[in-house]
């Protein structure tokens, strides 16, 4: 190659690496290399509370696998929206996350002002936990099986209640899959959290709740509250002798809460599946898979895909539920 034709090409050179550096282009962090620095979890709820319990327990054996500090960052606030706006703004660069929950495939049927859309703003990178969701009736209602409930409310439509923790949350959403599926009536009797919508059916002024299975459990070990069915597909890992609700009266019923991780949109390919690999490591552990059983839920592995799908299933389903039902939440 002529001297001259070299030099003017090694000159083009430098002055577009002149022009990327004065644009402030950083090369991106490629898989191989991250983490070289803490990576930030955002946990749309309050420290303490099941998503935040799921993602702190999923992520404890990354310090010393990443030798960089993990940092659960919690942005409590309006069910979750708060936090899955601050997530969706965040920087793309590999160092921010954010631990998703059903409330994000149910918000979009009921809010139309979210600022961020989840699978677009917000992208899948995997599954973590799956709360079960088991079904319990008051011994004075009389029923044992998921069937023999059904019969009852179709010979008296609208005379049995069901607590939950709240409209539109994932407890009650449940009761108005199951209503629709089984083709019955039921009443709604919302209360602010599971504590008081426990104690109602404990005490009989209610007499069914879709309850999830930290609140359930100690009450039917007492007989206090009579079990009827799961709402996951399988039978769940905190309590193996519960049929489903499926196979026990109502085929093909799958009700349960869930969390799972997604990060800002334009975040490396590479570094969402490099941690992807790294969650689902963690959740087949036996030892996370205890601590997670013992806090109530159980581990959802699940690749990128899968997860984004099961996602978009979510969202479809829970707007066909709150449609069906005519559920509206003043905003």
């Amino acid at each position: 190659m002529p001297i001259m034709t070299y030099r003017r090409g090694f000159l083009k050179f430098c002055a577009a690496l002149s022009l990327v550096s004065v644009s402030g282009f950083t090369a991106p962090v490629m898989a191989a290399d991250w983490p070289e620095k803490p990576v930030t979890f955002i946990v749309p709820f309050a420290p303490g509370g099941p998503v935040d319990t799921a993602a702190r327990i999923v992520t404890s054996p990354f310090t010393s696998s990443w030798a960089h500090p993990v940092v659960i960052d919690n942005k409590a606030g309006a069910g979750g929206i708060v936090g899955a706006r601050l997530a969706a703004k965040a920087k793309p660069d590999g160092y921010n996350f954010f631990f998703s929950a059903i409330h994000h495939a149910i918000l979009p049927s009921l809010n139309n002002d979210l600022g961020y859309e989840i699978g677009v703003d917000l992208v899948p990178v995997s599954g973590v936990a799956r709360f079960p969701i088991i079904l319990v009736a008051h011994p004075s209602l009389n029923v044992k099986t998921v069937q023999e409930l059904i019969d009852l409310a179709k010979e008296k439509p609208n005379s049995i209640s069901y607590s939950s923790s709240g409209t539109g949350g994932g407890t009650h959403l449940a009761g108005e899959l199951f209503a629709s599926q089984a083709g019955v009536k039921l009443q709604h009797v919302p209360y602010r959290g599971s504590a008081p919508a426990v104690q109602d059916l404990v005490g009989g002024q209610v007499q069914l709740m879709f309850a999830d299975a930290t609140s359930a459990l100690p009450f039917i070990k007492t007989a206090q509250v009579i079990p009827l069915g799961v709402g996951n597909k399988e039978r769940s890992q905190l309590a193996p002798e519960i049929p489903t609700i499926s196979e026990s009266g109502l085929p093909g019923y799958e009700a349960y809460s869930w969390s799972g991780l997604y990060a800002p949109k334009g975040t490396p390919q590479e570094i969402i599946t490099k941690l992807n690999a790294d969650i689902n490591q963690s959740l087949a552990t036996k030892e996370i898979a205890e601590r997670m059983n013992g806090s109530g839920s159980e581990p959802m592995i699940m690749t990128p895909e899968e997860f984004g799908k099961f996602t978009q299933d979510e969202v479809i389903k829970w707007r066909e539920t709150i449609q069906k039902a005519n559920i509206q939440v003043q905003q």
